[in-house]
């Protein structure tokens, strides 16, 4: 068989495939079998077209039934396994010592933001509470221990860290988490192929699966509710921005804050120009990646936990230890019933000892679950609560000292290192929520719902960890601005409590879908979750509100603007994608240019660049209407993102043939995980792209023998019309290919494909091989001589307009918002550094 070296190459991978089975839903129709490339049986054989050469539009429309598919390959395993050095995705082929290098990095990334909350919690806390007595100091440091029991202990650590999209954390995690088990993206680019991906893993049917089903059924059916979990996703991820822009100031105000404390000469303003100063030097810092910044700041922050243990053991033997009474919740009643009003003033501030909760999760693409959890219980935890503990003691004797608690508690020898070791923590804290704001920007990008920025992966071994140019200076700005507008470190905290109380929000309500859609776990637990969490939730916000026209409210602002933006991208990449839907060609259309126009048939091979994953792009047309030439072979190539985090290389590309054999055009999407680094050059993507289009045709002639029992190829003899060609340095070249003017019977013309452009073709020297293998071996013979002449990538670039008759805000948000957006943000073929000598580039604008 021709295709033997093929078998022995999928074939070769079946003693690693997992021992899990999974259930996936098939089309009725097809029950072939699903290859490691992506391509099944339906899909690569001709059975899947229409008998006129077209592929299916109907795809969709196909009935489906859940079926139980063999043990599969884990994609991220795949990629383990072919690129040198790389890790899994839980770490768990690490050595010792590289377990404990990651455990520092974990501290310096992810434990950053939570560990520095002891610098001003108290001191925020009481700024709208005063302390009049030792039980308000009990009752606010048992609300403070509770809330770090419930939010980053039982929450996080224990609930939600468990919703990770394999290993991916953060808001648009748990929505491609939701878009992977239901239909619920508004982009309407989805195939049945793409559940077919490795890394799909769905749910496998349980007890609790009726209600999963009618959930999916609803969330799919209803437009409204599609939009409302969109909604909730972005207000999260602006939220998660706006974290990262406050975390920077209030960490680095409240460490410098304690210079005021040794030396008294020093004021508020003074105080701010340094901070500036720090929060320059820190961005800058951000370039170098999240394991050479996070190597080298592990132990800074090793050393400033165990500080604040030490610290807090001082206390606790110096002044009062009554304070272990505190994990008695009976105080939190007590403080709220004497004086319910200022109790509840103090929540706002009391939420800041749990600030960070939502880095231990966006962060988490940068590590293990495992790693996460157990460097908080073991190191963070503890050490936390002594130095709640320890301030409180020092509390019960010193009511007035509330300004500076962290510093005030300090032993006079240990002051000038310990703010030394704070101002390092503080700016190793500012980094936790930035590397989180670039994972889930990265995220947003990839499912369609923030402007294309330039991403650079810092890291050879772990993809997920990057760097964001733009955005990393757009957050100093911010920063800086805040710093400079806001008076002092309490408004910086109310602000903060704001932004992380909306992350908060929005991730009890996406986890709650989870629970129901795709873990399927009790009913009982999941109301208990949602009681719990966001009735605690929106109590905590009901407080930082009261104080929001202090100046926090900027930080309101800055969120809504984030949630206007990517609405907008969402809502005009989608209206330009349904419109390019709408406007494909008809294969009747494509038919007759080519007589009209006069088309030819150059040597090369196009590759036109489009966002439909089904039809003739319109922009095609549109090339032969501007320039009535195309290249002996076209492919259309998709670029399309699917709701997983990586891809396996061999399920990366997926072809059809979209008119007849004779004409040599192809679709072919290229499919991503949000998580994939695009690094490939233009010509390793070519070489990529020409091997699996080579093993497609391959498997395809092969299906196609099967079926024909070794019948002859009933269009062997048939005639077909031979075109000449003038390439651009004067030689002439025979094409084996018709010109889209020379066919006339589409139905009956199958062309014999020249395995020499210099030579009219001939038959086979080898009179022992079959017309099936003779023909396969000229298409491929074609394929190689395309692809020695060039590769072109035909660009073309679709706008959208808002028609005349649209109504004010439409034209308003298409014609300059999102054209504003689009103008300024990266065109999608960057990435392959593709030289301007191989492309050339159409412009189309559709109305809308």
């Amino acid at each position: 068989m021709a295709d033997e070296g093929s078998e022995r190459e999928y074939g070769g991978l079946g003693s690693l495939d997992s021992i899990e089975s999974r259930w996936v839903f098939q089309d009725e129709e097809d029950e072939s079998e699903i290859y490691n490339d992506g391509t099944d049986a339906g899909e690569s054989g001709d059975d899947s077209l229409p008998r006129d050469g077209m592929d299916s539009d109907d795809e969709d429309n196909a009935e489906q039934r859940l079926i139980r598919t063999g043990p599969r390959i884990d994609s991220f395993d795949v990629e383990a396994l072919e690129v040198p050095g790389a890790q899994r995705n839980d770490f768990e082929d690490a050595s010792v010592m590289r377990k404990i290098a990651l455990a520092f990095q974990t501290l310096g990334v992810v434990f950053g933001d939570v560990g520095t909350s002891p610098l001003y919690t108290f001191s925020v806390m009481f700024s709208k509470a005063p302390v009049t007595g030792d039980e308000d100091v009990l009752g606010s440091l048992s609300m403070v221990l509770y809330t770090l029991f419930l939010f980053p202990l039982v929450k996080y650590v224990f609930i939600v860290l468990w919703a990770n999209d394999d290993g991916e954390g953060g808001t648009f995690a748990l929505y491609s988490l939701l878009c992977r088990h239901a239909n619920v993206s508004l982009l309407p680019n989805q195939l049945p192929s793409d559940s077919r991906i490795s890394s799909f893993r769905l749910k496998v049917p349980s007890p609790e699966l009726e209600r999963s089903l009618k959930i999916k059924e609803r969330l799919e059916s209803s437009v409204t509710l599609k939009k409302l979990l969109l909604m909730l996703v972005l207000a999260g991820t602006s939220m998660v921005i706006a974290v990262g822009v406050v975390t920077p100031a209030v960490s680095v105000m409240s460490a410098m804050g304690g210079l005021k404390v040794g030396v008294a000469a020093i004021q508020q303003d003074e105080v701010k120009m340094i901070s500036v100063a720090f929060l320059v030097i820190l961005f800058s810092l951000q370039k170098y990646g999240t394991s050479k910044m996070g190597i080298v700041v592990g132990p800074a922050l090793f050393i400033w936990f165990c500080s604040l243990g030490g610290i807090g053991l001082y206390n606790l033997t110096k002044y009062d230890n009554r304070v272990w009474r505190a994990f008695n919740p009976f105080h939190i009643y007590n403080y709220f019933k004497r004086d319910s009003t200022k109790a509840w003033r103090a929540l706002g501030g009391c939420l800041l000892c749990a600030t960070g909760s939502e880095a231990m999760f966006a962060d988490l693409c940068y590590f293990s679950v495992r790693s996460i959890q157990l460097t908080f219980l073991l190191l963070v935890l503890p050490c936390l609560l002594l130095g709640y503990l320890g301030q409180a003691a020092y509390l019960m004797e010193n009511h007035a000292d509330t300004k500076e608690v962290f510093f005030s508690t300090l032993p006079s020898g240990a002051f000038w290192p310990v703010l030394l070791i704070a101002n390092i923590a503080a700016l190793i804290a500012s980094r936790a929520m930035t590397t989180a704001t670039f994972s889930c920007i990265k995220q947003s990008i990839a499912l369609g719902c923030f402007p294309r920025l330039k991403i650079i992966h810092t890291s050879r071994k772990f993809m997920g960890q990057i760097y964001i140019p733009v955005m990393n200076w757009f957050l100093l700005a911010l920063s800086l601005v805040l710093v400079c507008s806001i008076s002092n470190i309490y408004e910086i905290g109310n602000a903060y409590g704001i932004a992380e109380l909306g992350v908060m929000m929005m991730s009890t309500a996406l986890v709650t879908i989870v629970m129901l859609l795709i873990w399927q776990i009790n009913i009982i637990i999941v109301l208990s979750f949602v009681f719990i969490f966001l009735g605690l939730e929106l109590t905590f916000f009901s407080s930082v509100l009261w104080c929001v026209g202090d100046g926090s409210w900027i930080i309101l602002v800055f969120a809504v603007v984030l949630f206007l933006i990517m609405y907008i991208w969402n809502y005009g990449s989608k209206l330009k994608y349904e419109t390019e839907v709408m406007n494909k060609m008809s294969m009747d259309l494509l038919r007759e240019l080519g007589p009209n126009l006069g088309t030819i048939r150059a040597p090369g091979i196009g590759l036109l660049y489009n966002e439909l994953a089904k039809g003739v792009p319109a922009i095609f047309g549109h090339f032969l209407t501007t320039l009535p030439a195309v290249h002996s072979m076209v492919i259309f190539v998709c670029i399309k993102y699917v709701p997983v985090p990586v891809v396996a290389q061999k399920e990366r590309f997926l072809f059809r043939r979209v008119c007849l054999k004779s004409y040599h055009i192809f679709r072919c999407i290229a499919r991503y995980g949000y998580k994939d680094a695009r690094k490939e050059n233009h010509q390793v993507f070519e070489q990529l792209l020409i091997e699996s289009l080579e093993k497609f045709i391959r498997r395809e002639a092969q299906e196609r023998q099967l079926e024909s029992d070794g019948d002859d190829d009933s269009n062997s003899g048939d005639e077909c019309t031979f075109s000449r060609v003038v390439a651009p340095n004067g030689s002439v070249f025979t094409l084996g290919v018709p010109l889209l003017a020379d066919i006339r019977d589409t139905g009956k013309t199958v062309a014999k494909e020249s395995t020499s452009y210099g030579h009219e073709p001939r038959p086979s020297a080898n009179s022992n091989l079959s017309d099936a293998e003779q023909s396969l071996e000229m298409e491929l013979s074609f394929l190689h001589k395309a692809k020695e002449s060039g590769v072109v990538y035909l660009l073309g670039h679709g706008n959208i307009r808002a028609r005349k008759d649209s109504w004010f805000i439409k034209k308003l948000i298409i014609n300059y918002f999102y054209a504003f957006l689009r103008k300024n943000s990266r065109r999608g073929i960057t990435n392959l550094s593709v030289p301007h000598s191989h492309l050339m580039q159409v412009g189309m604008t559709y109305m809308v």
